[in-house]
Parts: C-alpha cells; structure tokens; sequence
C-alpha cells in the first residue's frame, strides 16, 4: 500500500483534462501527485519532462493510501465510484467544505473571476457554445470558449485571463463533479439516452445535467422538455420551443409568410436567413438568441452571427452532391438523441428517401425510438460496429436494414443503392469506440471517402 503524503493533492487520470489540472495546479504551486489506472498512459514521457518531480502512480488506485490526502481531482472520463474513491467519495474536505473528491469545474469555479455561461444537453451542446461565443464576439464581449469543447476550462484561465465571460460546454460527467458552478446563464438543451454505462439509469444521467443550475442567475431551458426545467432555485427562465411561442419564450412562427425566429410576437430572424438547415438547427439559434438576451448581448450582432454560422463539422455536415445525392456528415451523432434530432431535421426537406448509416458502441441506449421515422422516410439503414445487432433486431420490423462490417464497407453499400434525390446520412446513435480512435476520426474517414467518390474521373471535364 502506497501512503500519499498528508496535505497533498492527488490528480486521477492523465487525459486531456488531467494534464489541464495538472498545469492548473503548478501555476498555483499546490502540492500533487498523478495516478493512472492504465500501466502505461499515453504521453507519459513528456509529461514526467514538463512536471519533473511530480510522482505518477500507474495502476489501480486500491493499491494507494488516501488516508491523508487533501483533495482528489478526477478526469471527467473516470468514474468516482471506481475502486480505490468510491470509500471517501461522500466524505468532505475540511478546508474547502467541498466533497474530497471533486472534478475540474471545481478549480475553474475557486478560480474564476468573470461570468460563466454554460450549456449542456444530450445533443448540440458544442452547436450552441461555438454560436453563442461567435456572437459574442460580434457584440464586442472578450469572451473564452472552451470546456469539453475544445480547449479545457483550466487552460482557458492561463490563456486568456481577462476574459469578460467563459462559455463553456459542460459534459454530464463534468457536472457530476462540480459542488457548484454558479453561472451567471445556465442552458439545458434536450435530453436522451446516453451515458447510461456510467449514471446508471436516465434518472442519475439527469441529475448530473441539472446539477448545471447550482448556484446560476438565469436558466434557458427547453419548453418541449420539462425534464431540462431547473430542479434548483434559479432566479429567472427562460424557454424556447418548436412551436410558436407563447409570453416572453423563443419559438418559431410564421411572419409575413415566413418561418420565423421569434420571442413571442416579436420577429427576429426568417429562418431563410440562416446557412444552417433542419428544425434542430433552428431550435439551436432559438437557444443561443436566449442566451445571449440574457447576458446582454446587443440583438444586431447576434443576428448577423446567426447569418454567419454554418455549423460545426461532424454535425449535420453536407460534405458533397454525388449525382444528386447528397453525402451529410453527422458522426458527432454518437446518441440516439441526436440521430433523431438528424433523422427529423433533414427526412422532411428530402426528395427521395433517406439511408442511415449507423452502428458502433450503443452504451446501453434503446434503440427503438429510431424506428417511427426511419419507417417514415428511409430506404435502408445499413449497419456496422460492435452493437450492429442490436439496432437490427430494434429496427428490422420497420424499415429495410442491412449488416455489413465496417464504415468503409457501409459507404460502399449505399453509393450502389442510393438515386437521386436521396441523402446517405452517417449518424452512427453510438459511440466510435469500437473500431474507431473517436468520433471525429470516424467523420473524417466518411469526409475522405465521399470526396473521393465525388472527384471526376480522370480523363472526365472538369
């Protein structure tokens, strides 16, 4: 048994976010040590030679002494029930009142000094961070944007320190960590099954997202969802909804024969107006236009943000035409949620018909609620990856389904099915896990391939 030394902080995993707080850490001259449950972590050579002297434990953490340790951070990958903290899990740390085991949101919030806004959701939660920061830059706010979107909270503090805002996207497993985020907005988009390999059931997964109100001013939520409704006192709420809004809430109606963004009777932006297409986009500008309202945001530069936007890669992203039919990238589609969400948005503005290419690490979801509109609007959905079986047998009695090994495999099978007018959609509703390093790899491959296909022959007119 390893004895860690009293006093000291003791960092668990040496992901993305475990190097974050290690940096955050020694900018603050606390004492730590790391420990890793894999033998050998990726990196660990450059890590040992920017932290000289820090200890690196590798293994399983039952092997280490936390008797005396001061705090525990944990990587928001890792579970805090595993062996070795699940035994001073519920205990509280003296010092800071705090449980002993927290995650990195609990430094970025000691540590923070201007507003947060932060969104969470099962699905479009980086759609909007990456919106709301771009319309924060129209309105002249010196705003940061990160968390598990792009560059982690901590590093956020050293590499812009007089932010006037953080806008950060939060991850269920982030928020489970977090005592208490105090946000100035707090959003809740949507919620689906995802992530019940780590909460358990969809009650523990909406406990973790709504632990996001903790402390916050102002809430944006979700009026179609009264599960993203905030279960802790928040002083103002705001909603938005797909239908035309009633009061004070965001919604869409028609103005001057137009589908419109509204804040209830009042217009403010046609949806032909936006590069973004399908219903779940405009639901996301709904939620930005809230949250941007709240913290203050003058409305012309957020609508000319709102022109501007095109979406982020790897969500409902149109990569070509091939003999018209259009290729869409959606491999940040990694829940049921946001298959959907893709499924409705771009199944109801097509010509032909769609075909679904799905498959991966199903996570424990249900994959059932995908077969009413597949059954509506596809021609096949073609299968692959580890959970492949389990989407067949959700999916077969509604909709033609085909099982083929992997994503090469499953482009190759709907280029030779598809005609015009259809779109072959790559929205896996699992995880890329299984045959894939993460989801942006799996996208990136689907992008490679189609433009491949989407060259001229050579000898062809160009």
């Amino acid at each position: 048994m390893v004895r860690i030394a009293k006093g000291m902080t003791l960092v668990v995993g040496l992901g993305l976010s475990g190097r974050a707080i290690c940096r955050h850490l020694s900018r603050l001259n606390v004492p730590f040590m790391v420990a890793d449950t894999r033998a050998e972590p990726p990196g660990i050579s450059d890590f040992r030679s920017a932290h000289p002297g820090v200890e690196v434990h590798c293994g399983s953490l039952a092997s280490l002494d936390l008797q005396d340790v001061e705090e525990v951070v944990i990587s928001p990958g890792l579970d805090p029930r595993m062996p070795g903290l699940k035994e001073i899990a519920d205990q509280i740390n003296p010092r800071t009142g705090e449980p002993r085991v927290v995650g990195e949101m609990a430094l970025f919030v000691r540590a923070v000094a201007a507003p947060i806004a932060a969104i969470t959701g099962s699905n479009a939660k980086s759609t909007v961070t990456t919106l709301l920061g771009d319309m924060a830059a129209a309105a002249g706010v010196k705003a940061a944007v990160g968390g598990n979107l792009g560059t982690p909270a901590l590093d956020l503090l050293a590499h812009q320190p007089d932010a006037e805002l953080y806008i950060l996207e939060l991850s269920s497993f982030q928020l489970e960590m977090t005592p208490h985020l105090n946000a100035r907005c707090a959003a809740f988009l949507n919620l689906s099954e995802d992530h019940l390999d780590r909460h358990g059931d969809m009650h523990g997964y909406r406990a973790a997202k709504q632990r996001i109100f903790m402390g916050a001013e102002h809430a944006v939520v979700n009026a179609d969802e009264p599960v993203t409704w905030p279960e802790y006192a928040v002083d103002q709420v705001t909603y938005f909804t797909q239908a035309a809004p009633k009061g004070s809430e965001w919604g869409l109606a028609h103005h001057q024969r137009k589908l419109t963004l509204m804040q209830g009777s009042t217009p403010w932006l046609a949806i032909d107006e936006l590069k973004m297409a399908g219903q779940h986009n405009y639901l996301n500008a709904l939620a930005a236009l809230a949250m941007g309202q709240a913290l203050g945001f003058a409305a012309e530069p957020m609508c000319s943000a709102l022109r501007d936007f095109k979406g982020l890669v790897h969500r409902s992203e149109v990569i070509a035409d091939i003999n018209g039919v259009t290729w869409v990238n959606d491999s940040k589609g990694t829940n049921v949620g946001a298959t959907l969400a893709a499924i409705n948005g771009i199944g109801a503005t097509l010509k032909g018909r769609l075909i679904l290419l799905a498959g991966g690490v199903g996570k424990g979801a249900d994959f059932t609620p995908l077969a009413a509109p597949l059954s509506a609007c596809a021609r096949r959905v073609i299968l692959f990856g580890l959970d492949a079986l389990l989407l067949e047998k959700a999916l077969h009695n509604h909709v033609c389904t085909q099982q083929v090994d992997d994503l090469t495999q499953a482009m190759q099978a709907a280029f030779e099915l598809a005609q015009p007018g259809d779109c072959v959609l790559l929205s896996p509703a699992c995880a890329s896990l299984d045959q894939f390093a993460n989801y942006q790899q799996r996208g990136e491959m689907f992008r490679h391939w189609v433009q491949l296909k989407a060259k001229p022959a050579e000898g062809e007119a160009r």
